[in-house]
């Protein structure tokens, strides 16, 4: 079975009250959303869908842990993520989403959350992706030192500043 078909919903079948669909994801679910940013991971993902009249309230539950590359040194490491989500879902001519609403094709009635469910992961994830201090890779973390030190521009590195900044170094006294 395909990784994307477990978190396919066919929203005919749902039935009054509360619907629990629930998946487990690994390395193969990154690979098959092409993604970039996360290597891969291990996460559960819990979707409650309960039918009301003329939508459905689905609330998205993931947590787990996700390999990605730290910015400093490119070595893996992992995030943990936990994320919880609602969306409004109806039927329409086509499928479309705006906010929190999503609308699904009538005819078809199946919510593909595939993606839904990876750009959740990926909100939950911060902004920068750093060891803990002293984690990262001592070559790499030596080498990233030595070309920020290279590139400081407070006169130690023995490279002539343009005089137009030079001016603007003499307020900093």
């Amino acid at each position: 079975m395909n990784v994307l078909e477990t978190l396919r919903i066919d929203l005919k079948r749902v039935h009054e009250g509360v619907n629990v669909f629930e998946s487990d994801l690994d390395d193969a679910f990154f690979e098959a959303v092409d993604s970039r940013e996360v290597n891969g991971g291990r996460l559960h993902v819990s979707l409650s869908v309960r039918k009301m009249s003329g939508f459905f309230d689905l609330v998205s539950k993931v947590y787990g842990v996700v390999d990605v590359a730290c910015d400093l040194c490119l070595e893996r490491m992992e995030l943990p993520i936990k994320a919880e989500n609602h969306l409004v879902v109806k039927y329409g001519s086509e499928e479309t989403m705006e906010d929190d609403v999503v609308t699904v094709e009538e005819k078809e009635g199946i919510l593909d959350m595939s993606w839904l469910v990876y750009e959740f992961i990926t909100l939950a994830m911060p902004i920068r992706h750093v060891h803990a201090p002293g984690k990262c890779n001592p070559v790499m973390a030596n080498v990233l030192e030595e070309l920020s030190s290279d590139r400081s521009s407070d006169g130690e590195s023995g490279v002539e500043i343009d005089s137009r900044w030079s001016e603007l170094l003499k307020l900093k006294d």
